[in-house]
């Protein structure tokens, strides 16, 4: 069962807001950073969870999540298949895959993919050369052709997660909202009003 919030991250800055939010799962997810890099952040919020709840899942590479020692891997239709990364992260590790149309998502069912991510539901700023906006009614129709937990993604903020929420998805990933009215002085503990702001409407 996925947490309805599912946030993702492209740095370890902070991450204890979400620890102390409770939030249950926390994807991190760096394009750019280097192996090295992503080990190292990998590491830090992993010291900063601690002994408390929360599923930490790395984006992209299956190696690197083993390594890490996280609990599992968010993959893109152009990374290793879910059956590849299984071989690497054997059950109960965790494995989701991203999917952005009909062919896309009937394929994933057929998979060992633990969840699917439909997307991108409205217009995103997050991610270049992002996929065709989905839009809430198809994302209704797209999300029964599933029956593995879905997590709805692409341009969700705290505003519109109820509605996303109420057309069928088990979980929305935000980003750019975490981030909401953010400044260097204020980071950490603005962060964690935004994380528990977002949970208090869509809980």
């Amino acid at each position: 069962m996925l947490p309805k919030l599912y946030p993702i991250l492209d740095s370890a800055n902070a991450a204890d807001a979400f620890f102390n939010a409770g939030t249950g799962i926390l994807q991190f997810r760096a394009k750019n950073a280097s192996p090295q890099e992503i080990l190292a952040h990998a590491a830090a919020m992993l010291a900063a969870r601690g002994d408390r709840e929360c599923t930490l899942i790395l984006n992209d590479r299956p190696d690197l999540a083993l390594l890490a020692g996280f609990d599992g891997c968010h993959l893109g239709q152009e990374d290793l298949s879910i059956a590849g990364a299984r071989k690497i992260l054997p059950r109960p590790k965790i494995l989701g895959l991203s999917t952005h149309n009909q062919q896309q998502i009937e394929a994933g069912n057929q998979t060992d993919a633990d969840y699917l991510a439909i997307g991108p539901v409205f217009a995103t700023s997050t991610k270049q050369n992002a996929d065709p906006v989905v839009g809430i009614a198809a994302f209704a129709r797209l999300r029964k052709l599933t029956s593995k937990p879905v997590v709805a993604i692409g341009g969700i903020t705290r505003d519109n997660a109820r509605s996303v929420l109420d057309a069928g998805a088990d979980s929305v990933a935000i980003i750019s909202d975490l981030y909401r009215d953010c400044t260097a002085e204020n980071y950490a503990s603005q962060l964690q009003q935004n994380v528990e702001d977002i949970l208090r409407r869509i809980l």
